[in-house]
Formats: C-alpha cells, sequence, structure tokens
C-alpha cells in the first residue's frame, strides 16, 4: 500500500475514466472526522455561473477507482455534469 500526504494528492490531476476529461486539481477534501475517513473530494468548477460565481464539484470517495504516480482516475460520470453547488 503506497501512501501520499495531502500536499501531493493536491498536486495530481484528476481525470474522468468514461470520457477521458480532465477535471482539475483537487481543491479540497470532506473528511468525516467521527469515522476518520475521506467522504469526497472538491474540485474547482472550470465553469462560472450567471453572476460569475463558480461552483465547485464534489465527487464521492466511492468513485475514486485508482491514485497513480501523478493522477487520480474517477468514475465522474453524472456527477460532476448536473452539480449545481447545493449538496
Amino acid at each position: 500500500m503506497s501512501m501520499n500526504s495531502l500536499k501531493n494528492v493536491k498536486m495530481m490531476e484528476v481525470i474522468d475514466i468514461k470520457s477521458g476529461c480532465k477535471l482539475g486539481y483537487i481543491k479540497d477534501l470532506k473528511i468525516d472526522c467521527h469515522d476518520y475517513k475521506i467522504i469526497s473530494i472538491v474540485l474547482p468548477s472550470q465553469r462560472s455561473s450567471i453572476f460569475n460565481r463558480n461552483e465547485d464539484i464534489e465527487i464521492p470517495w466511492e468513485r475514486i477507482t485508482k491514485i497513480g504516480v501523478d493522477v487520480i482516475l474517477v468514475d465522474g460520470g453524472e456527477v460532476y455534469r448536473n452539480n449545481d453547488g447545493r449538496n
């Protein structure tokens, strides 16, 4: 089992395995402090809304398929396309 620091993980590019789209880099993590586990990764959106406010993309940890040397592969599916910022 390999270990990565948070700094190293945030420098890895996130790629959707279904479409091959580059989704960006991890902005933040949502962590369950009670159970000591990561719930989801948060990426900045590439799109901006009508009021020029960017909505974040949240991908559940279960959708991460592989953490490689320099990329993180996720099964994004419709998660990032349908995210309206109200999770």
